[in-house]
């Protein structure tokens, strides 16, 4: 597994801290996007600032900007940034989309489809035309024709956040990466198996993809207070981050089996009772979308993800920037440690002394010399 970091970007302080994450060993570092600023805009500030890390946005919202601007946006920062940007996008949801953008939410699926064929067809220099069901470029019964960029092929992977069946399905069908939130090692399959899915219709499969899982990261020896107060702020995702019928987290978080606790959670919520939505949210959500913990609970926690799959995690660090980096080498030293047992399993199964009863004379036996 690789580490990422989560950044806000304001300024130069900011760009000094990526700059030391980037030499502790961070392998990418993730810009989002609600409603104050951009994404690419810090992203750009980033690759002026920095020399080897992945810059990704996590995430673009689709129905913001028309596909043709995406691209011209991720191809502008790929440029500048000699190749190492990710374009992550999402749908958001209705009330940002509707009451932020002036946009519709309608179709996203399909919308996020033809978005990527249109950033896909820019990037790779080709004159661009679409007839879709949701983009039409260029425009029937009009004076446009048929562009190409001038800036040539500029490749971008595009990541996807989903969490619905029908994008993750997509997303393992087109996209080069997974940005997973409301994920739970111990329910893993749920998504998963939906991306795998999508992959195999292409003749690929899910290790194709980069799977970047973002997750906040405390060390500390109460993990308990730690993780009720993550769980305590899912309230406002529960109740507030979509309607009554349509939130895409709740819905995630039932496939996982918490329907009964997320509905409890939303109906508390809805009715104003916010202090005892917050106290209904169960530990588990705090405790198991993030580390939390002792460095043993972590590197246990670790290990569920490894196993999953999950490839790259997202860390979301607290505190001033001594304290991030100090947490970034803790969590960078745990996923060595982490990753240097898969490496020493492998070997272990390539050697020709796997079979302890293959020891030469003298050496330990299986219950010996374990110190």
């Amino acid at each position: 597994m690789k580490v990422g970091i989560a950044a806000n970007v304001s300024g130069p302080r900011d760009a000094a801290f990526v700059r030391d994450a980037e030499r502790l060993g961070a392998a990418s570092v993730w810009v989002g996007e609600a409603w104050g600023q951009d994404a690419l805009t810090p992203l750009a500030y980033l690759a002026a600032h920095t020399e080897r890390i992945g810059l990704g946005s996590a995430i673009a919202q689709l129905g913001a900007r028309t596909p043709a601007m995406l691209a011209m946006s991720a191809m502008s920062v790929q440029v500048l940034s000699g190749g190492r940007f990710r374009l992550g996008i999402g749908t958001s949801g209705p009330q940002v989309m509707e009451g932020w953008h002036g946009v519709r939410f309608a179709r996203p699926v399909a919308a996020t489809r033809e978005t990527i064929e249109i950033v896909r067809a820019v990037a790779s220099g080709q004159r661009v035309g679409h007839d879709g069901d949701v983009f039409r470029l260029p425009l029937p019964d009009g004076p446009g024709r048929p562009l190409r960029s001038p800036l040539g092929c500029v490749p971008v992977p595009i990541y996807i956040a989903a969490l619905g069946p029908l994008n993750l399905e997509l997303t393992g069908e087109m996209a080069d990466g997974w940005i997973g939130n409301a994920f739970m090692p111990e329910h893993a399959e749920v998504f998963l198996d939906r991306i795998a899915a999508g992959a195999a219709r292409r003749g690929r499969t899910i290790a194709d993809l980069d799977l970047v899982i973002p997750v906040s990261v405390e060390i500390t020896d109460d993990a308990d207070e730690a993780a009720r107060r993550h769980a305590r702020g899912y309230a406002f995702t529960i109740g507030a981050m979509g309607s009554r019928n349509q939130n895409f987290y709740n819905a995630a978080f039932a496939r996982q089996g918490f329907g009964d606790d997320v509905r409890a959670v939303q109906d508390l919520w809805l009715a104003g009772h916010r202090n005892e939505a917050a106290d209904r949210v169960p530990l588990v959500l705090g405790s198991h979308t993030n580390l939390l913990g002792p460095p043993a609970v972590i590197r246990e926690r670790l290990r569920l993800y490894r196993a999953a799959g999950i490839t790259t995690l997202q860390a979301k660090l607290t505190g001033d920037a001594t304290a991030r980096l100090d947490t970034l080498a803790q969590l960078l030293g745990l996923v060595a440690e982490v990753s240097a047992e898969v490496s020493a399993e492998d070997e272990g199964r390539a050697s020709p002394l796997a079979n302890p009863l293959d020891a030469p004379a003298g050496a330990p036996g299986p219950d010996e010399n374990r110190g």
